[in-house]
């Protein structure tokens, strides 16, 4: 009987390592998560599945993914998984494969060899909808296949939690933050670490602390593609991020109206001091489209384009305008449900983001 357990052994773990932490997005095996596992006679399998924490929200669904993985082996006739919890020694060498051996002050963006390419998107002034473009542009590359994720660097104003319908937790394990994955994206903001309603009163060196946190100490993966939502302007944020990643690339938004427009080109200028690529402009609330098919120009005309050309002339490169994204109630509706209007096939505006990020996608894959 002992050779036939080993082999009925092998199978489960085989098993096993098809299911992956929805929020690692790693085999359970791989992060030490399976505990003993006890085969009986009869084909009856017991697996101890260790949890990182005892409250962790997904405990129910990775227990039921373990016990029909389990289930599903030749010659298990029953499948139970009992759950427990990691050590502190099993926590913190958790935490450490996750690092991959970085030290903690290593930001692994910049390391040689990144797979990552990182967007900063920013704005002159605020209430340009930077938030929304955010959240589509990314919510569009990772149903494209690509791995993506967002750091909600608008410490003050934050709204990515919202417009993703992202209402998870951060989990730490060990000295690392795993992010809460909504939408397909992995998502770290100051709005998950504090209670509704509260503001955030904080000077600049809070700033620049908490924004290194969320890059260093967050554990991201491989991933594709990282979106930096910044607050507008060009104050202590932006000046952290020209610092913390040198190498990420500016994507500026902007509305049509002149008085919009200008400031969106002093935020642009800014990379010509800080030695940033502006990788283009986004015109959002471009037209209002009218029952008989005509467009109203809410807010003027042509402020992206002016964008684009003055920045190219300003710094000597090509700015190109990656689109224009109409106004349309779909929008708003999809940022106040957390169901952002790029999921929504049928959405003429969500089409419209569609082709943006398949500009930025191509931008992407060319790395």
């Amino acid at each position: 009987m002992g050779g036939m357990t080993t082999v009925v052994r092998d199978a489960v773990m085989a098993a096993l390592g098809e299911v992956y932490d929805p929020e690692l997005r790693l085999p359970i095996t791989e992060l030490g998560m399976v505990g003993d596992v006890v085969i009986g006679e009869a084909g009856d399998v017991i697996v101890h599945l260790l949890l990182t924490v005892a409250a962790c929200p997904l405990r129910d669904v990775l227990q039921e993914m373990a016990r029909e993985a389990v289930a599903g082996v030749a010659g298990v006739t029953s499948a139970e998984v009992v759950l427990g919890t990691m050590t502190d020694e099993q926590r913190a060498e958790l935490s450490g494969k996750l690092r991959g051996g970085m030290t903690e002050a290593e930001i692994p963006f910049n390391l040689p060899g990144s797979p990552t390419r990182v967007f900063a998107v920013a704005s002159g002034k605020g209430g340009v909808g930077k938030s929304t473009i955010t959240a589509n542009l990314a919510v569009a590359l990772a149903a494209a296949g690509l791995e993506v994720g967002v750091v909600d660097a608008d410490v003050y104003g934050f709204s990515i939690p919202r417009i993703l319908g992202c209402d998870g937790e951060p989990m730490q394990v060990g000295e690392m933050i795993v992010p809460p994955v909504a939408c397909g994206l992995k998502v770290i903001s100051m709005g998950m670490l504090v209670s509704t309603g509260q503001p955030v009163v904080w000077r600049g060196p809070m700033l620049h602390k908490v924004l290194r946190q969320f890059l260093a100490d967050v554990w991201w993966g491989d991933l594709d593609v990282l979106f930096l939502d910044l607050p507008p302007g060009t104050g202590d944020i932006p000046l952290s991020v020209a610092q913390l990643l040198p190498g990420a690339e500016i994507l500026l938004v902007t509305t049509p109206q002149i008085a919009a427009a200008e400031v969106a080109e002093r935020a642009g200028a800014m990379a010509l001091k800080t030695q940033q690529r502006v990788a283009g402009v986004i015109e959002n609330m471009s037209w209002l489209e009218q029952a008989d098919g005509s467009r109203l120009e809410v807010f003027g005309a042509g402020g992206g384009a002016a964008v684009a050309a003055n920045l190219s002339e300003v710094l000597g490169v090509e700015v190109p305008l990656l689109g224009q994204v109409p106004l349309d109630i779909a929008v708003r509706e999809g940022g106040d449900s957390g169901q952002p209007v790029v999921l929504d096939a049928s959405s003429s505006v969500g089409g419209v983001l569609r082709e943006i990020a398949s500009v930025v996608e191509g931008r992407i894959r060319e790395k």
